[in-house]
């Protein structure tokens, strides 16, 4: 290490020797070349003596660089290996960080999108603190079973009047004369006699399509035509977990037990239902109590079990069975 850097301390010196050689030279042979008026390619001798300078000096920075690489075996390392290596890696950083600017630009995008509908929200709420929103956006105003055996204009006009009442009875309960406040497209008639015309049975939601203000003269709706399907059987088991003897106690089974009721929210959502709670027979609570305390040190099985047939919009009642599971 230490004969490396004499090596280096002599390097420099002898540049530096080098430099102050050739630079009294080059200003002796450009003040001789402007003395004898010498031109190079038509210049003026004072400029033909400035272009011998420059020459000069950038014929000491060769002599230079050429001294290092000679000498230098670092220094040749570091500008035929490394200089084009680092090139390199610079190139492949910048790529690799193409996917970074489009994830960076995505992630930005939803930023923006959840700041505006927080921006809504905001709106909302202080529109709810006022008193004046009465029918929030996307809201279910009206629901109405369409059998395809009934004749389906007149139904549809039966429902729409209706729902009509409904809806003016929030709004503008005062006005006992207005009529026909609810605004569809025609669009969505003609959709709804098409699907309905090739059989079945339906479920019609009418849900609003703007924030609707008490006193407001109409109420923009859209709706959605949903088939009122088979959701659970009686007796289905929709949802169950199994658990060791470190979750028997009765508060982790109550944790359990919710959790588990959240997943069959979400499992009979995603089958189709339009229920947003499920109802629960009371009586399974005293007997897992009970199961609690007479099991010790085993593995247990819990079951979401359904107690009725159930459709698209008809309640979800179910009960909950705690089982022992044997080795």
């Amino acid at each position: 290490m230490s004969v490396c850097k004499s090596v280096a301390w002599i390097l420099i010196a002898l540049l530096i020797l080098l430099g102050g050689l050739i630079a009294p030279f080059g200003d002796i042979l450009g003040t001789k070349i402007g003395k004898a008026r010498f031109s190079i390619l038509r210049l003026r001798p004072k400029k033909t003596a400035t272009i011998i300078t420059i020459i000069t000096g950038g014929f000491i920075s060769s002599i230079s660089i050429g001294l290092l690489i000679l000498v230098s075996e670092e220094f040749r390392q570091r500008l035929f290996v490394d200089i084009p290596f680092l090139q390199k890696t610079l190139d492949e950083s910048k790529k690799a960080l193409i996917p970074l600017q489009e994830e960076r630009k995505k992630l930005e995008d939803k930023i923006n999108q959840k700041e505006k509908e927080l921006n809504q929200l905001k709106n909302n709420i202080k529109e709810f603190r006022r008193g004046n929103i009465v029918i929030k956006r996307g809201q279910t105003l009206f629901i109405a079973e369409i059998n395809s055996s009934s004749n389906i204009k007149k139904k549809l006009t039966k429902i729409f009047n209706e729902a009509d009442k409904f809806v003016r009875k929030i709004v503008i309960p005062i006005n006992k004369e207005a009529k026909n406040i609810l605004l569809w497209r025609p669009s969505d008639i003609t959709n709804i006699e098409t699907i309905t015309a090739n059989g079945g049975n339906w479920i019609l939601l009418i849900k609003s399509a703007t924030n609707v203000l008490k006193g407001d003269n109409f109420v923009f709706v859209s709706p959605d035509l949903l088939e009122n399907k088979l959701i659970v059987k009686r007796g289905d088991v929709i949802t169950s977990s199994i658990h060791d003897q470190s979750d028997l106690n009765l508060k982790s089974i109550n944790l359990k037990i919710k959790s588990l009721l959240r997943e069959t929210r979400d499992e009979i959502k995603s089958k189709g239902s339009q229920v947003i709670e499920i109802n629960t027979n009371r009586n399974f609570v005293k007997k897992i109590r009970d199961f609690v305390q007479e099991n010790q040190n085993i593995k247990f099985k819990l079951e979401v079990v359904s107690l009725r047939d159930s459709k698209t919009i008809e309640p979800i009642v179910v009960e909950i069975n705690i089982l022992k599971i044997t080795p």
